[in-house]
């Protein structure tokens, strides 16, 4: 802080705290306390939000950028007058410097807005009390006084000055970020990522942001990089694009991408020729900055070169090498089953579960048993959960080890109450550690003889990789899951290449759809679907669709079904049992607009709920939200992209906001994290994957046209255990039926697979008994 009472880091210009407007060379000049922000963009730092000028009377709006301005500051603002049609008169801020206040009264209401961690209202009126109007100084200059304050400990002290500090720097780094419209939640991330080093970080090597700070892409750093002079065509530009599209790609569930679509993607993206985009290639290959390939063509296509980055070059070698290894191993860590009477085996397990397993369940159980890494496949209602808990039965009846693992917490949930043996998710079976190491791999394996994994359709190569590295020598893997749903959300379709053609991978594919589930029709018509049939809409009590061809209509309709027809007709609980699953993000009826809308109706504000607004959103206790990416730091083993929870708790002197996840871990989030979190009462079908929910709501409009697919409909489809609703046009719905995808994504996996032969003697064994079945 200067000694004229300006935070650092703005212009030092100073004139007492309170409402004065004047005139200058830069126009209007005003001087107020922030109350609240009604609306704010995360990526620009465009702000709406209503001050107190200190003058009486109502609070005026002002408009414009306030990157990292907080309720409770007083704020130099300079700007203009305006006047909207529809708002009316408005302060258009230019730009603004922080002032701290110099009275009592403004000093105890700036250290009690929360706005320094740790201190609230009561607090700040202990401190204020004591210190008087020397409060802020004694903070700055003198903190080991804090102690001074009746009841105020070392420690609490410290945790405040800390605090203070931090607030200081970030702000810093947000006055040097301004000008790039780089977002308050970066700033912060910046500074905890580089500390006191962020400036010359951003300065020096702005690229480095895009790799290591999550939440600044590659554009960001590249408005950042031309600010600080770094030239259009330099190398160090063009390889940092070159990085960037294909961390795209993989974000699109790509590997790699060949070489032609890289270099068109980054010419267009860089603006820059494609010769120079070649050259920074060839260097950022002898860099080992991605790796190079020459690669056969899919579907009879002439070979292509693709490149990759590290990681998932690695991964993928890796994992072919890692299921060769556990489907040759000379050991076998269940060696009874290759010798047992399967039909006595099978008789017992009739007389254990009362239920004889359909031929296909059957050879099932066999291959899963005998074999050393196999794939349980098949829709619903085909009895893949009932074959699942038949395999566990007879290997715990031998003493086996069995681990049980799924993608998601709702997943294992579901497969701990399906078998009886607890499950939890890969993440927490790994033991997955800050930065994604896993505890458990080649050199420590898991304590396992048999490993099953559900919702495999789920896994992606980098997890893949992980899991199978996990699993011991002579250990039995089995992958279940619905290979026609949607891949994975990451890189890679790990499941479908382990089932392409040719694939040594033994497997098993149920396609009987069982008596009891034929009727219902949320499984008849997620097959109805599957073959590319329409749904039956009519005459059912489990299936309906809601038709309107007007998209925020459907999104009107879509609120009305979940908050008052469902619990009306179903008794169902419109936060806990109902999921909304839309196709997009953006629209009239995207997610994004739907939670805005869900959350009015279902957690609307109250003097009694308490709330945090960041950027465009409000947060309250009782929110359903979803963490939305990979966090190693948080909770036993990390939190990850998809986790779902509610908010329990908002505490503002501490500034965090606590969540219970659906595997009641609780987790708590600093402010600054929460852009790590979105609402939840309405998600993407995509995120939507490995859960299942009493009843989904789906809404189907023209407006997502390209989304609408048919393995996006069965998946979301599948998510429903009792009830499917659909909202929207009848049009849609047939795009969605008719439409089967945009391609295989660029994977290599199933070529590793096949490229040199491997065989097991179980594997001989189960070609021996498929022969004598054939015959």
């Amino acid at each position: 802080m200067s000694p004229d009472g300006v935070m650092i880091g703005r212009r030092t210009d100073c004139v007492s705290e309170g409402g004065r407007v004047r005139e200058g060379q830069t126009g209007a000049v005003l001087e107020a306390t922030l109350e609240r922000i009604t609306f704010a963009n995360a990526q620009t730092g465009y702000t709406v939000a209503r001050v107190e000028t200190g003058r009486g009377g109502d609070l005026v709006t002002v408009v414009g950028s306030l990157l990292g301005a907080q309720p409770g500051e007083t704020l130099r603002l300079r700007g203009r007058w305006g006047a909207h049609p529809q708002y009316g008169r408005q302060f258009q801020v230019e730009d603004y410097t922080t002032v701290l206040p110099a009275t009592v009264q403004g000093i105890r209401r700036y250290l009690g807005s929360g706005l320094v961690k740790g201190i609230g209202p009561r607090l700040a009126e202990r401190i204020v009390d004591h210190f008087g109007t020397d409060a802020l100084r004694v903070i700055e200059e003198e903190p080991g006084r804090l102690i001074e304050v009746p009841n105020l400990g070392p420690k609490r002290s410290r945790l405040i000055t800390a605090a203070w500090e931090e607030q200081r720097a970030i702000k810093e780094v947000m006055v040097f970020l301004q000008g790039v419209g780089v977002s308050t939640s970066l700033a912060v991330r910046i500074y905890r990522q580089y500390g006191d080093a962020s400036i010359g970080v951003v300065r020096a090597e702005p690229y480095r942001l895009a790799a290591e700070v999550w939440g600044i892409g590659f554009k960001t750093a590249d408005a950042i990089a031309a600010a600080v002079g770094i030239p259009h065509d330099s190398t160090e530009r063009v390889e940092a694009g070159l990085q960037f599209v294909l961390s795209e790609a993989t974000g699109q569930g790509h590997c790699f991408l060949p070489e032609t679509d890289l270099v068109a993607r980054a010419v267009e993206i860089l603006q820059v020729p494609a010769s120079l985009v070649g050259h920074c290639l060839v260097l950022l290959v002898a860099e080992q900055g991605v790796i190079r390939e020459e690669l056969p063509g899919a579907d009879e296509e002439p070979p292509t070169v693709g490149y990759y980055l590290v990681p998932f070059h690695r991964a993928e070698v890796s994992l072919a090498a890692g299921l060769r290894r556990l489907a040759t191993a000379d050991v076998d860590r269940m060696p009874a089953f290759a010798r047992v009477d399967w039909d006595a085996a099978l008789a017992w397990l009739h007389r254990r579960t009362g239920v004889e397993l359909a031929p296909g369940q059957q050879e099932a159980v066999r291959l899963a048993l005998t074999e050393k890494v196999a794939v349980l496949t098949g829709g619903p209602g085909c009895g893949k959960s009932f074959t699942v808990r038949s395999i566990v039965t007879l290997a715990a009846a031998k003493g086996a080890r069995v681990v049980l693992a799924a993608p998601t917490g709702r997943a294992a949930k579901r497969l701990t109450e399906l078998t009886g043996v607890e499950a939890v998710t890969v993440h927490r079976l790994l033991e997955l550690r800050p930065g994604g190491d896993a505890a458990f791999d080649t050199e420590r394996p898991l304590p396992a003889d048999l490993v099953v994994v559900d919702e495999s359709s789920m896994l992606d190569l980098l997890l893949a990789n992980k899991l199978v590295r996990a699993v011991p020598p002579g250990a039995h893997l089995l992958l279940v899951g619905d290979v026609d749903q949607l891949p994975s959300v990451g890189a890679g379709e790990v499941l479908r290449d382990l089932l392409a053609e040719g694939s040594p991978i033994p497997h098993v594919r149920l396609a009987q759809v069982f008596r009891q589930a034929s009727r219902s029709g949320v499984v008849t018509n997620a097959h109805r679907i599957n073959a590319g049939s329409p749904p039956q809409v009519r005459g059912l009590d489990d299936f309906f669709l809601f038709s309107t061809d007007d998209a925020e209509e459907a999104a009107r309709l879509t609120v009305d079904v979940v908050v008052r027809r469902i619990p009306a007709r179903f008794g169902l609980d419109p936060r806990r049992d109902v999921q909304v699953l839309t196709p997009v993000h953006r629209g009239p009826a995207g997610a994004a607009a739907l939670n805005e809308l869900l959350q009015e109706a279902l957690t609307p504000a109250r003097s009694d709920r308490a709330e945090k607004r960041f950027g465009g959103r409000v947060f309250r206790v009782g929110d359903k939200v979803s963490q939305i990416r990979n966090d190693y730091d948080k909770g036993a083993n990390g939190v990850f992209n998809g986790t779902q929870g509610v908010v329990t708790a908002i505490d503002g002197v501490e500034q965090s906001l606590t969540v219970v996840t659906d595997e009641d871990e609780t987790i708590d989030y600093d402010f600054a994290e929460l852009d790590e979190l979105v609402h939840a009462y309405a998600v993407t079908v995509h995120r939507s994957q490995g859960s299942e929910y009493p009843c989904v709501v789906i809404p189907l409009t023209t407006s997502a046209w390209m989304m609408l697919q048919r393995n996006l409909l069965y998946t979301a489809v599948t998510r429903a255990k009792q009830l499917v609703v659909l909202v929207g046009s009848s049009r849609a719905l047939t795009q969605a039926v008719r439409a089967t995808g945009s391609g295989r994504r660029h994977t290599s996996l199933a070529h590793r697979l096949r490229s040199r032969p491997w065989c097991s003697a179980g594997s001989a064994e189960s070609e021996r008994r498929r022969a004598e079945s054939a015959a």
